[in-house]
């Protein structure tokens, strides 16, 4: 008998000659016909001649015909394939969405079915209020234009060159300090204060020392540049220190206080007009995806941070293992709301509403392969604040890039506490340890991750990190508040 193996190189080689053939003789056709349609007017012979080319062609061409009916194989990968070139996966995406939306149905109706409809109005109120006529965390927000106002008035006194710059240094050290200090002590001292709404307000306080500091920086580099006859920035300085009256001067720190950015600049990108529909969108989402997440607090996280409580204290791993796999999957989809909800329906909201014209307040952190990556491009507002408030600067004086990764990190760590622990009114550095664990982690997936495995341990820490900060804190907050 003849094997396959012997067989198949002849008959390859020899379809193989019969393509170079008629694709020769095709070439010499269409030359030839190209030729005799130029001496078409020489006489008889060569309107013959271009009768007989034609018609060879016509005969190339149905042998290829024949040739292409035979084969109907050719060198490819399969479309799942990592060597393809396939990248259309439209399809697959849209029955993921159609998945998680039905797996979601299923559990919201076992939901309302065995717990009923816990959403209560009422209880929503009280997460901001505990008296509907008393207001602190407002009055506390409120009480933040004085620092506003302190830190304009001393950088009209420093333009004018009424006060040095070292004490106006030390006015910046002192206002910044106490916008740190002075809601953190009314937050724990006041009662009346609610966990939300002193998150609230600690997060309003924390914005407004980002932007400030961020204000005294920059007018501090005109300043410099000024004195070093920089052209570029010397007309700037000149047109805002100068031609800018006081009225001016407050207006202007004001959009910058409500704009959606923490870097200061003396002129910002602006938008041509704003458009209505546009804004409208926007509104409809924060109102519905906020209702969302109330939704889903009281509707799905509340019954099983409940019934994770026992398991807790009696230190049952199994169970515990299994109530945080539960608390994965709603605290999840918070969090993606939420950063829908804030990064790009509020921010875009507020952006349109005072045109203020960079609207990156995020990049593709979700195709993530780093720790590092994710840190760098779901928050661009605060990245662009720590780049060039704080991590540039330390390069700059000599630290090393990881002292600088690291010091950067344990500022983020800080303010993640500080905006956790004080409304909760207890100290248990949960969300300060979490951040710090993300240098190492960082460091484990770019050294030994790549790909597809290091996105996966990003979402992996997403989804599955939060969860144990969030029952350790409520947890902590049960024993303390309740238990005794």
């Amino acid at each position: 008998m003849i094997d396959k193996e012997d067989f198949g190189p002849i008959t390859r080689s020899r379809r193989r000659a019969t393509i170079t053939s008629a694709k020769s003789e095709t070439v010499k056709l269409r030359n030839g016909a190209i030729a005799a349609a130029s001496d078409l007017k020489s006489g008889p012979k060569a309107r013959e001649s271009l009768t007989k080319n034609l018609q060879l062609n016509e005969d190339s061409k149905q042998k290829c015909d024949r040739y292409d009916k035979i084969s109907c194989h050719r060198l490819q990968e399969s479309m799942l394939s990592s060597a393809s070139s396939f990248k259309n996966y439209r399809g697959i995406l849209n029955w993921c969405v159609v998945m998680l939306v039905l797996s979601n149905a299923r559990l919201f109706l076992e939901n309302i079915l065995r717990n009923g409809i816990l959403v209560d109005p009422i209880q929503v109120v009280s997460l901001f209020l505990k008296d509907p006529y008393s207001w602190p965390a407002a009055c506390l927000v409120i009480v933040s234009n004085i620092f506003i106002l302190v830190a304009l008035y001393t950088e009209r006194k420093l333009a004018m060159g009424s006060i040095s710059e070292k004490v106006g240094l030390l006015i910046y050290i002192f206002n910044l300090t106490i916008i740190l200090c002075f809601p953190m002590v009314v937050v724990l001292k006041l009662p009346s204060i609610t966990p939300v709404g002193g998150a609230y307000a600690l997060g309003v306080y924390t914005i407004l020392f980002l932007k400030l500091y961020s204000y005294k920086d920059v007018n501090r580099w005109c300043r410099e540049r000024t004195q070093a006859k920089a052209r570029s920035l010397s007309r700037s300085l000149s047109s805002v220190s100068n031609t800018m009256t006081s009225d001016d001067m407050r207006i202007y720190i004001y959009y910058f206080v409500f704009a959606p950015t923490l870097c200061y600049e003396l002129n910002f990108p602006r938008s041509e007009s704003i458009r209505m529909g546009f804004l409208l969108r926007r509104l409809f989402e924060m109102t519905y995806f906020i209702s969302n997440v109330l939704s889903i607090v009281f509707q799905w996280m509340v019954p099983i941070i409940r019934s994770s409580m026992k398991p807790l204290q009696e230190m049952d791993y199994s169970r515990m293992t299994e109530r945080l796999l539960r608390l994965a999957v709603p605290n999840h989809l918070i969090w993606l709301i939420f950063f829908y909800w804030f990064f790009h329906s509020s921010m875009n909201f507020v952006a349109e509403l005072l045109r203020f014209g960079d609207r990156e307040f995020y990049r593709d952190w979700w195709n993530s392969e780093t720790i590092t990556y994710f840190w760098q491009n779901w928050n661009i507002p605060v990245h662009k604040w720590c780049l060039r408030h704080f991590y540039k600067p330390l390069l700059r004086r000599g630290a090393g890039k990881l002292l600088s990764q690291s010091a950067v990190f344990f500022a983020s760590a800080f303010f993640h506490e500080y905006l956790v622990s004080v409304p909760l009114r207890m100290f248990r550095l949960w969300a300060f340890m979490g951040m710090m664990a993300q240098l190492p982690l960082a460091w484990f997936v770019a050294r030994f991750l790549r790909g597809n495995y290091g996105n996966a341990a990003v979402w992996l820490s997403l989804i599955i990190g939060q969860p144990i900060a969030v029952l350790m804190y409520v947890h902590d907050y049960y024993v303390t508040h309740c238990y005794d």
